[in-house]
């Protein structure tokens, strides 16, 4: 048996992408597309405009706004050393960079709200596993101004026009600075109490946000999290009016939803609303699988550096899980065309040629499928017919020395010889 050497080792990982990351391609590549065209009409229809910020950003955009005793911060971000000396982190979500943006770029002199929507990558080291992965795709409305069910409902529709239908609304307040001190005091008392029954994360969280405990994925945890206090108990006057309003507006747009007194989100800068948005049977075995998640962010403007607050509430929305469900429509992007000719050239003057003939298709609007191969023209004759495609163009030798090309009608299987001059006038008459 031939001995693995580490040269040969070494050589097999240069050639495979990253742990926890893929290549997107071929039907995958265009589920992913037609979703975001799908998800940028319905947020432009309710009043969202597009923005996009760099995947690099200074570091301290994220160390300052998502916070210590996170995942994200203590042990999933990827970050690098510029040459420059520059501390920079591949974003791992896209709220803070909005936010930087909003303040960089001065928009609190627009009319306020300012509405936006964005989508591409982010990047995690969390450990991949189905559905997850290190570098993953999300889909962001936010909305710089005090309207949660905007964006709660539109997130719901752009879910809903991708196949999602038995959609429900965990959500929680978790209150303010004017009356979050008061639940925190009260809900470290509560761990403290059973601090020996806490797994080593969560004591190690007790320390630095205790808050995080609510969110923990440790069996113990949660079965200790059922009796925890519940933050809207805790709640000052403007935090309830405020909870009770955005509860009336779900009301009122008939969207379920369910008040989840351990729901905190997994980002510190979130103040009074946070919710998640859940396919009830979406996994593949019928359970509940969430989709999308937010809240509003009302410091953190504040928190990297601006002299004031900015009202702000968002979601995101995990493409990534979404393309994976069996409920998936497979929304086709608008670039993807049906075919309505297929083009076959023969001969190596033909195929000299071809580009003009491909250039007359173009410019008329038709879209073409087209074998570059040197398969027979009965061969290339059977793909057509496999791909159900209705013509067929066929540009030989004779036709190039002609300036012609062959028609054939795939259906009655007659078929006609059109000058090129006349090529774009004979096809209009076909459509």
């Amino acid at each position: 048996m031939k001995k693995t050497t580490r040269a040969t080792k070494n050589k097999i990982l240069e050639i495979s992408s990253p742990k926890g990351m893929r290549d997107l391609k071929d039907e995958e590549y265009y589920c992913f597309q037609g979703f975001f065209e799908k998800a940028q009409e319905v947020a432009v229809y309710y009043g969202f405009k597009p923005i996009e910020t760099p995947m690099l950003e200074h570091k301290e955009i994220f160390t300052g706004s998502i916070g210590k005793g996170t995942d994200i911060v203590d042990k999933e971000m990827y970050t690098l050393k510029t040459k420059g000396g520059d501390y920079l982190a591949l974003r791992p979500e896209h709220t803070a960079p909005l936010m930087r943006a909003y303040i960089e770029h001065g928009m609190q002199a627009m009319p306020q709200p300012v509405m936006f929507y964005q989508y591409g990558p982010a990047f995690r080291h969390d450990k991949p596993q189905r559905g997850r992965y290190r570098q993953f795709w999300q889909f962001d409305l936010d909305c710089l101004g005090i309207m949660d069910a905007l964006v709660i409902k539109t997130g719901m529709s752009i879910l809903e026009e991708a196949g999602a239908n038995n959609l429900t609304i965990d959500i929680n307040s978790i209150g303010d600075k004017e009356c979050r001190n008061a639940y925190l005091k009260e809900l470290t008392g509560y761990y403290r109490k059973r601090l020996n029954d806490l797994p080593p994360v969560d004591r190690e969280r007790l320390k630095t946000n205790p808050l995080r405990i609510l969110d923990s994925k440790e069996e113990k945890t949660k079965e200790i999290n059922e009796g925890a206090p519940d933050s809207v108990s805790y709640l000052c006057a403007s935090c309830k009016k405020h909870f009770r309003e955005v509860l009336e507006y779900l009301e009122e747009m008939n969207i379920a939803y369910n008040i989840n007194k351990n729901l905190v989100r997994g980002l510190s800068y979130y103040t009074r609303t946070v919710f998640e948005i859940i396919e009830q049977k979406g996994s593949e075995d019928g359970t509940p699988l969430t989709l999308a998640g937010g809240g509003r962010y009302d410091y953190l403007a504040r928190q990297i550096g601006n002299k004031r607050d900015v009202p702000s509430v968002g979601i995101s929305i995990g493409v990534d899980r979404i393309i994976a469900s069996p409920w998936y429509k497979k929304l086709s992007p608008r670039i993807l065309k049906k075919p309505k000719i297929y083009f076959i050239q023969l001969g190596s003057e033909a195929k000299l040629k071809s580009l003009n003939i491909i250039e007359i298709l173009r410019k008329a609007h038709i879209p073409i499928a087209q074998s570059l191969s040197k398969d027979s023209i009965g061969s290339q004759l059977s793909v057509a017919e496999k791909l159900a495609i209705p013509y067929v163009i066929i540009f030989g030798v004779k036709e190039a020395i002609d300036n012609s090309v062959i028609v054939r009608d795939m259906s009655s299987r007659s078929q006609e010889t059109v000058k090129l001059s006349k090529l774009l006038e004979y096809l209009k008459e076909l459509k």
